[in-house]
């Protein structure tokens, strides 16, 4: 049974008010496990994992009855093989999805001291009627608030908002920082098909909002929208994640959003799909074509080193060229955990990057992270 309001200044006794869950400790083996990591990350300086998922289930369960495959690009745009082998991933790596005690032994692991929990992409519900959208997103973030409370020497939290309405994305934003304390959101790339910049949305007061709390956007793909030729090989990801965050960002930049709204901090993964990586040639088209520059006037690529990536390369050399491109201030460790698309040895893939100074690695593996989310040692 959903409840009914969101609004954090209602008194109608009929509307059941959600709450913070309460913090529950932790098992003594896991608090000594967690204070042995913690003492081996303040040594060396920690390692924060700025891209990696939690499924709710009980989510999974309130939705299960309206099919919300049928609106996820990922599940629309493939064949058989891919849905079959999605399905048996699902099954695979359950565990690793929503224990939280498996979690942990999978981050000691790869090394990795502090994870930002964000939901599970298909989990933003933006397909949803708005009040359901908000009630869905409640429940999310509540959870990873549960999860940080539970162990917050190994986990910050990222929330998700009803992007499908403005207003409420805004409430549930104020929520999820000031009641909460989650440092962020999670966000897809576009809305039902609309960009974000689309002013159907009005998402500025969305972006402003964020602007005046200082917190970051995790702004993530879940297949490209318009995936027709994408449907087999996987494409739809291997290919289709990196394109939708191109062309989101890229509408981010044209359409002004970043201009209007210059202090936004956004994370772009998959080490910011194809743009950060074939930038020149908007910078190109905006000095040669009057329909490129129709609203900014500064070069793209000027908004574009406002932009954070994480290391998700799977290539030293490609790794290095976006460090050199966009500095090692702008570049955070990222797995993906739990999906198999992910990275499983982000620390070593750092550490093979050449050229790299002593400093521009620890920020990379964490330093970063540590300023942009506020983390204290």
């Amino acid at each position: 049974m959903f409840y009914t309001c969101v609004n954090p200044s209602c008194t109608d006794p009929r509307h059941r008010r959600s709450r913070p869950a309460a913090k529950r400790p932790a098992s003594a083996a896991l608090a000594k496990a967690t204070k042995k990591s913690v003492l081996r990350g303040k040594a060396r300086g920690l390692r924060i994992d700025i891209h990696c998922h939690y499924l709710n289930s009980e989510v999974q369960a309130k939705t299960a009855s309206y099919n919300p495959g049928q609106y996820d690009a990922l599940v629309k745009f493939a064949n058989a093989l891919t849905r079959e082998t999605n399905m048996k991933q699902g099954r695979d790596r359950a565990a690793k999805l929503t224990d939280i005690g498996t979690r942990l032994k999978e981050m000691d692991r790869m090394g990795v001291d502090i994870q930002a929990v964000s939901p599970a992409p298909n989990q933003t519900n933006y397909w949803a009627e708005p009040g359901m959208g908000a009630e869905l997103s409640r429940v999310v973030n509540e959870r990873i608030a549960e999860i940080v409370g539970q162990t917050p020497e190994r986990f910050v939290g990222l929330g998700t908002v009803p992007l499908q309405n403005a207003d409420l994305a805004v409430v549930e934003l104020d929520y999820c920082v000031k009641q909460l304390g989650l440092r962020g959101v999670e966000i897809n790339p576009n809305v039902n098909g609309m960009e974000l910049s689309d002013p159907r949305l009005k998402l500025d007061k969305f972006f402003s909002r964020v602007e005046e709390l200082g917190v970051v956007i995790f702004m993530h793909p879940s297949g490209f929208t318009q995936g027709e030729r994408l449907t087999d090989h996987y494409f739809n990801n291997v290919i289709g994640n990196p394109l939708e965050t191109t062309v989101a960002t890229s509408h981010l930049i044209f359409d002004g959003v970043m201009e209007r709204h210059p202090k936004l901090k956004i994370i772009l993964p998959h080490a910011g799909g194809y743009l950060a990586h074939y930038w020149a040639r908007m910078d190109h088209a905006h000095a040669a074509r009057l329909d490129c520059h129709t609203v900014i006037k500064k070069k793209p690529t000027s908004y574009l080193k406002k932009f954070y990536f994480d290391t998700i390369t799977f290539d030293t050399q490609m790794l290095r060229h976006l460090i050199d491109k966009y500095g090692a201030d702008h570049v955070m460790l990222g797995t993906d955990y739990p999906y198999d698309m992910g990275e499983e040895d982000p620390v070593g893939l750092i550490e093979s990057v050449p050229r790299l100074s002593a400093a521009d690695r620890q920020r990379i593996m964490g330093g970063n992270a540590m300023k942009l989310l506020k983390i204290r040692k």
